[in-house]
């Protein structure tokens, strides 16, 4: 068997003279961009004759020529009849498009954003804006749109299902991570992502020290135990033989508020309410609100919910339990930042609904007290953008207590 002989032209191209002509032409077509001219150099005397030999030039070029494309192209066409691109790929290797690559790097980058802003989490809980943006801020997990689309796939994962129940750390991560009890250890990459959004909703500095991070995740609902995470409710009577409908019930009958435990509402026995109509049960956030409504009404109390601020896993735990025997749940908190980031929380977390938490509400309390104090940091209402503007036109808060008896007068007409 006989291999046919290279051709004539073939021999100049491989000249190892001129392999700095290939490998600059390789690097600058690789980029992407329109190519028009080439420079090259230093070139010693043995390139420079031969970059004159290829061309054809009547004198040697510089040492550091800048040499035309077209000119390559027609010498390369001469020789061999191939391209400068297939003649480069021959001798060199294939090209890259570094341009195009860059392009389809931002476009990803961009989506990765795009979907971290639209994820259902973050619209639910706009206080998360602020968490999103750091992120975007810290940029991708080594230089990774996939790794880090995972990493804040894991985060969202977390803090959709927060509060937890009262578990140990380890638990909650092996139940919502993959099994991966280690997942959320003190240091790991995903704890302190999680972590910098919970001190963001609740509008607090980073946590620096084991302390202040046992303390996010305590008030998460990691790590309560059974017995500390309670709830205050008043007017409760649901049917059956449970211990949590005896609580409830005799403390309703009698006038009384109860405090429910997370162990009992875990394992709350028979407990039925009235579906018709769907009892309507109010939340609130404030304690002295519940107060007010006992003092009243006594044993003709309505259902109230008592979440005490920030709901705890108590508190979730026994809306989404009245939830789940067809209750309809209305809530009202402070007219405040941190009023509003709780609101979206819970509105997050049950299928509770705002009860008079609107911009007109809003007005109509702040021209009773207009001389409030500063409502701190605003995030927007997801229920109602028109009283984030609001509050930040009139610069004041309105807590609930100043309220009370607007809340209290739907109550008795609840009664009614």
């Amino acid at each position: 068997m006989t291999h046919a002989e290279p051709a004539p032209g073939e021999h100049t191209l491989r000249r190892p003279e001129l392999r700095p002509l290939w490998h600059t032409l390789h690097h600058r077509l690789s980029s992407g961009r329109p190519v028009t001219r080439v420079r090259l150099g230093p070139l010693d005397d043995a390139q420079r004759e031969a970059l004159a030999d290829f061309l054809g030039l009547d004198r040697l070029p510089d040492p550091r020529p800048s040499i035309p494309l077209a000119r390559v192209e027609e010498a390369v066409t001469d020789l061999c009849g191939r391209t400068v691109r297939e003649t480069v790929t021959e001798l060199v290797g294939p090209l890259d498009d570094r341009a195009g690559e860059r392009r389809r790097q931002e476009g990803e980058r961009a989506q990765l954003w795009t979907w971290l802003d639209g994820h259902d989490t973050v619209r639910a809980q706009p206080a998360l804006a602020d968490w999103t943006a750091s992120c975007r801020a810290a940029g991708l997990v080594g230089g990774s749109t996939e790794r880090t689309r995972t990493l804040l796939a894991d985060a969202l994962t977390v803090l959709a299902e927060l509060p937890a129940q009262a578990e140990p750390l380890p638990v909650f991560a092996a139940r919502v991570l993959r099994g991966d009890s280690h997942a959320l250890d003190d240091g790991t990459r995903l704890s302190t992502l999680v972590l910098r959004a919970l001190a963001t909703l609740h509008d607090a500095a980073p946590p620096e020290s084991t302390a202040d991070r046992r303390a996010l995740w305590t008030r998460a609902g990691v790590a309560d135990d059974d017995l500390s995470a309670t709830v205050l409710v008043g007017g409760l009577r649901p049917a059956g033989e449970g211990p949590l409908a005896r609580v409830a019930r005799v403390c309703a009958e009698t006038g009384q508020a109860a405090s429910l435990t997370l162990a009992q509402l875990r394992n709350p026995g028979e407990f039925t309410l009235a579906t018709e109509p769907p009892p309507v049960v109010h939340a609130v956030e404030n304690p002295s609100i519940l107060a007010l409504a006992v003092r009243r009404f006594g044993p003709d109390c309505p259902p109230l919910v008592c979440t005490s601020g920030w709901p705890n896993s108590a508190a979730i735990h026994v809306l989404r339990l009245l939830a789940d025997q067809g209750a309809i749940l209305r809530y009202h908190g402070d007219f405040d930042g941190e009023g509003i980031r709780i609101a979206a929380y819970l509105l997050d977390k049950t299928p509770a609904r705002p009860w008079r938490m609107t911009a007109a509400d809003y007005r109509a309390a702040v021209a009773r007290t207009p001389h409030g104090p500063q409502p701190g940091r605003l995030t927007e209402a997801p229920w109602d953008p028109e009283l984030t503007r609001a509050m930040t036109e009139h610069g004041t808060a309105v807590v609930e207590e100043l309220v009370g008896d607007v809340l209290l007068s739907d109550l008795a007409e609840a009664i009614r």
